[in-house]
């Protein structure tokens, strides 16, 4: 009879236990205003996007899954579920009528410690107002990282002159998916160690078109190591930027270039072979021997193939 007594104690301490922390977790929730995850999959089809994702593993110490679920990012949507919801009732939205850092600001909670965005705060991206969720998609994306779409395309909703540019002639095979935008750029971005001072005009650009270099000739060595060097006999554009006479990312002209040859060497050159004025003699139908015939075969890549350096010749000549 004792025996079956202290079971009884046990059994109602343990329900009286059970009622006051539910009503505690009520009382909670009332005061913080948390109405729980749960109330979000009734209406949000997301939601079950969402539960796929690493964001709701609990094996992952700083996932939402281990704090307030939806509502670590959106807040406390008790007011919200009162008011029958709808679009941004009582409840932080990620559109464009919420500024950029606000919606940054909630993806960097988690996330600002990370080794890839310790340049966030400085890059382009940041300052011209692009927030996280333009590119990303914390409840699950087609690309890989949360991104909505796939390299290139999503670069290219904002990017729409390069797009252009990629669909030129002579272009980087970055539609054809042998180059991605993020093995030249990183989109979080980048601090050059180099003083801006110490660029060309031509690399001004290093550190504000987040380039995964110091200069851009370090960036396209890394495809292009035979253009390194050293040559005895260098060109000087060569070293100076590759920009000066290549488009990176697509031109109407062969291997990229900014002009037609020769228009492009007599943007430098503005004197060739020639010391007088021209004449009818040096023309398509004059007698003008050879290497003076001033308006045939004017290629220069002709004779000076190894215009980016040469260990044997001082002009460059094959």
């Amino acid at each position: 009879m004792r025996r079956f007594s202290s079971f009884l104690l046990v059994f109602f301490i343990f329900i009286a236990a059970l009622f006051l922390i539910s009503n505690f977790q009520g009382i909670a929730a009332e005061k913080t205003g948390y109405a729980g995850s749960e109330k979000c999959k009734g209406c949000h089809k997301l939601y079950f996007d969402y539960v796929r994702t690493v964001h709701n593993k609990k094996a992952i110490s700083w996932s939402p899954a281990n704090r307030e679920g939806c509502e670590s990012c959106h807040g406390p949507s008790a007011e919200h579920v009162e008011k029958g919801g709808g679009k941004g009732v009582a409840l932080f939205v990620f559109n464009k009528a919420t500024a950029a850092k606000e919606r940054s600001a909630k993806c960097l909670a988690c996330h600002e410690e990370t080794k890839a965005l310790a340049f966030w705060n400085m890059n382009r991206h940041s300052t011209e107002d692009v927030a996280c969720n333009d590119c990303h998609s914390i409840h699950g994306a087609t690309g890989p990282k949360f991104l909505k779409s796939l390299e290139p395309y999503v670069c290219f909703d904002c990017h729409r002159d390069i797009r252009a540019k990629t669909n030129k002639q002579s272009h980087h095979p970055i539609r054809e998916g042998r180059i991605k935008c993020s093995e030249c750029h990183d989109p979080m971005g980048t601090f050059s160690t180099l003083p801006v001072s110490s660029y060309s005009a031509y690399d001004s650009f290093g550190s504000n078109k987040m380039i995964k270099a110091d200069a851009v000739n370090d960036l396209c060595y890394k495809c292009h190591p035979e253009k390194r060097g050293p040559q005895v006999f260098t060109h000087p554009p060569v070293e100076e930027s590759c920009l000066i006479c290549h488009q990176v990312h697509g031109s109407n002209h062969s291997m990229l270039l900014d002009k037609k040859v020769p228009q492009l060497c007599q943007s430098c050159h503005s004197v060739f072979h020639a010391r007088v004025p021209l004449n009818k003699q040096h023309g398509f139908e004059g007698n003008a021997p050879f290497n003076k015939n001033m308006f045939y075969a004017r290629a220069c890549l002709n004779c000076h193939t190894n215009i980016h350096g040469s260990n044997r010749d001082p002009m460059w000549l094959r």
